[in-house]
């Protein structure tokens, strides 16, 4: 499976973390975000990177080359910032079959392999982790509504009144016809194409949009706090990790 990754931010929220460099090169436990990022694309199998860079990406280009762990990278460049669905647009001439897709500033420790393999069924037209927050706080996000089997029925971006506390994460599965989709996302309220206005529309097409519920963590780093949050959870996954070892 392809993967594409969407790095093309500028990352003003995390400043003074990215005056001089673009948010995914932001360090979180020793190593950039887009790193950590790529080491589990390449671990669920990718089989091509296609990076979606803009805001300074000569210093990705110039950090990881045209490779990663022997993965060919393909950048493709996304010239102003439009939304998500703009973002994957820009990927679209180098994906010809099903991809998955992450947003280069999430840190996972997640069951992501069970988005790949549900995709790799055949039975949904697109898979994608779901996360459960406050409802208090689901109005920050795209939230969802599901069927009692899993499927996605309807998601709203940022709705005032949420119809769940079920929320994307940054990371999905899809196939091809998602382009489609994107190109005929309308800008939101925020000016922006927005990826949750297009899996909406997909599912309005009688696609089957599967919900893969969260187990571990995902942190979306947009402000310094975020990244330090992350590296403590990091490093207290490498402390248990060291521990069961120890014990074996």
């Amino acid at each position: 499976m392809q993967a594409v990754v969407l790095a093309a931010g500028e990352g003003t929220r995390l400043r003074p973390l990215t005056e001089n460099k673009p948010k995914g090169m932001v360090e979180v436990a020793g190593k950039p975000i887009l790193t950590h990022c790529f080491e589990q694309l390449v671990e669920l199998g990718a089989e091509k990177l296609v990076v979606v860079v803009g805001y300074r990406k000569q210093d990705i280009i110039s950090h990881y080359g045209d490779e990663f762990e022997g993965i060919p990278i393909t950048y493709t460049h996304q010239r102003e910032q439009k939304g998500l669905a703009h973002a994957l647009l820009c990927a679209e001439e180098h994906i010809d079959h099903d991809f998955m897709l992450m947003l280069g500033d999430n840190v996972f420790s997640a069951n992501l392999d069970d988005v790949v393999r549900r995709q790799k069924e055949d039975r949904a037209d697109a898979a994608f982790l779901v996360e459960e927050v406050p409802y208090e706080e689901a109005s920050r996000y795209g939230v969802c509504d599901t069927n009692k089997y899993g499927e996605i029925e309807e998601v709203i971006e940022k709705p005032d009144d949420p119809p769940s506390n079920l929320v994307m994460t940054g990371f999905y599965t899809f196939t091809p016809a998602i382009f489609h989709a994107c190109k005929l996302v309308q800008p939101s309220g925020r000016d922006e194409y927005e990826i949750s206005d297009a899996i909406d529309l997909l599912i309005h097409s009688g696609r089957t949009i599967d919900a893969i519920g969260l187990e571990g963590w995902r942190i979306d780093i947009g402000y310094p706090e975020d990244r330090d949050e992350a590296e403590k959870r990091l490093q207290e996954k490498r402390d248990t990790e060291d521990s069961l070892e120890a014990e074996s």
